[in-house]
């Protein structure tokens, strides 16, 4: 069978998708919007061919309907799955050997598919079991930072070490592999060559940074907000991220999101002081 033709989903439960299922992968990620952003803009940009996407896209479905569906790449993330699905997904990754950097998405899929999986994989190194998901539709309510713009390609090297200390902060270990950090470099070159990374630069550094890291036509996420440690507590945040959701709602996407762990009270206290506003809860397994 042609990659071009689709297997009904009745007569499989689950299977790695093609692009001739991209009808209704755009149906379901389009009621699963906030919460499928990463998955959506990766499939946005390449569709769902494997060897394009540098992953796989499991679905699973009743009745000849897809009602939940998986990235399977650098990370493990699902999209709108109950408990039936996150069994199947699971079944699924336990098939092979470990992959994946992190699983992350819904937190009731997540944990579920996490306490399953965790026997064959080993522990974790760190588990997050919850993380407010935020979004805003509106105007910030704080003025914005009028400094705060898009980040321009000859100042790569400046905004580069602000995005390594982010990094290790938020994830616990340097993004500075084996390759000397080449691949994370090329990651943050591609933000910026895309306009979506934003900072306020003063003296050759920079004082505060964000990224839009996924975006659809609908809605975008934000990512790797930081602020200079000697900086922080001043407001600096809020007035940066009042000025990145402007700019990303005006050019980008009307709704913006991000997801924030909840032991981080100072973000969280400055995210609710621009307007967002939690609309449901993540979780990330981090190996």
């Amino acid at each position: 069978m042609r990659q071009s033709e689709a297997v009904p989903l009745r007569s499989l439960p689950i299977r790695v998708l093609s692009d001739a299922d991209l009808p209704a992968a755009h149906r379901l990620l389009g009621r699963h919007l906030l919460e499928g952003l990463f998955v959506a803009s990766r499939i946005d940009a390449v569709g769902l061919d494997s060897r394009r996407l540098g992953a796989e896209i499991w679905g699973f479905g009743r009745g000849g309907d897809l009602s939940a569906l998986c990235y399977s790449g650098v990370n493990l993330w699902p999209v709108g799955a109950d408990q039936d699905a996150a069994r199947a997904f699971v079944d699924k990754a336990r098939r092979s050997a470990r992959r994946c950097s992190s699983i992350v998405g819904a937190a009731p899929a997540v944990l579920q598919m996490w306490q399953l999986l965790a026997p064959a994989w080993g522990p974790a190194r760190e588990v997050r079991e919850d993380q407010p998901l935020l979004a805003v539709a509106r105007d910030p309510d704080v003025a914005s930072d009028p400094a705060v713009r898009r980040v321009r390609s000859e100042e790569l090297d400046i905004l580069l070490p602000a995005s390594v200390s982010m990094f290790t902060e938020e994830v616990g270990i340097s993004p500075i592999g084996p390759d000397g950090g080449a691949l994370y470099r090329a990651r943050v070159a591609e933000l910026v060559r895309q306009g979506r990374s934003f900072a306020r630069i003063e003296g050759g550094r920079v004082l505060f940074k964000a990224e839009v890291g996924a975006a659809t036509a609908a809605g975008c996420q934000v990512q790797g907000v930081w602020v200079a440690p000697e900086l922080r507590g001043q407001g600096r945040g809020a007035a940066g991220m009042a000025a990145v959701v402007r700019v990303a709602r005006a050019s980008i996407a009307p709704v913006v999101s991000l997801y924030v762990n909840a032991f981080n009270v100072p973000a969280r206290r400055m995210y609710d002081r621009v307007g967002f506003e939690r609309v449901g809860t993540f979780a990330s397994i981090l190996f």
